[in-house]
């Protein structure tokens, strides 16, 4: 079988980064590009929000409370994919991996992209000392797959997708409100249970959408 490598490239700097493999252009299923230990990551999505959300709760319930849609794992809009632009973006973890994080834990702003490579829509984060660089593969109107790698240090390059599984990044996209989105990573290798990424576009401020929008897509 012809195969190809999804180009994927984001500017970051001056370096031009690769982190998916996949089948050809019109067949881009997730599933055909994901390891099995990510396809059981992804296919658990729901036991790490019960998981990760107990614990984020119990330490600072105020906080999951003000998240709104963003920390309920049943809110997603049609127009999953976020449109291409800069955005600013927040992690936030919640439940505690061992005992050196908090149970709910909050980053600043940070600057991040969507991209296209032509073919995918493309995610990186653009600074810090981590930054998830990967693609996103259409699923259903109200969810996207992401799939990349994480960039440390002063790294110029993402490690090729599979190629070692303490680095693969696996999670999905939704828009939960106007001009906001969030990127879920289930059960990522360190730190946390679940990794939420709020993104909201340069210069925009987050509002819920309003009725009759107001509709949670099946998924």
């Amino acid at each position: 079988m012809r195969r190809m490598i999804v180009s994927a490239m984001l500017l970051a700097g001056a370096a031009l980064v690769p982190p998916v493999q996949a089948a050809d252009a019109e067949e881009l299923d997730w599933r055909r590009v994901a390891t099995a230990s990510d396809r059981t990551r992804l296919r658990n999505w729901r036991q790490a929000w019960i998981e990760a959300l107990d614990h984020a709760r119990k330490a600072n319930v105020d906080k999951i409370v003000a998240g709104g849609a963003l920390f309920d794992p049943d809110r997603a809009y049609s127009g999953a994919i976020p449109p291409a632009g800069r955005y600013r973006c927040r992690v936030f973890k919640l439940g505690a991996k061992g005992t050196a994080m908090a149970e709910f834990t909050s980053y600043p702003d940070f600057a991040c992209r969507v991209g296209t490579d032509g073919t995918l829509p493309t995610f990186y984060k653009l600074e810090g000392a981590q930054r998830p660089a990967g693609a996103f593969f259409r699923d259903t109107a109200s969810r996207a797959v992401f799939l990349g790698t994480l960039v440390i240090g002063d790294e110029r390059r993402a490690m090729q997708y599979g190629r070692d599984a303490s680095r693969d990044l696996v999670g999905y996209v939704e828009r939960v409100g106007d001009k906001r989105w969030r990127l879920v990573l289930p059960y990522p290798r360190f730190e946390s249970i679940l990794d939420v990424v709020e993104l909201v576009p340069e210069g925009s401020t987050a509002v819920p959408p309003p009725s009759p929008a107001a509709t949670t897509m099946p998924r």
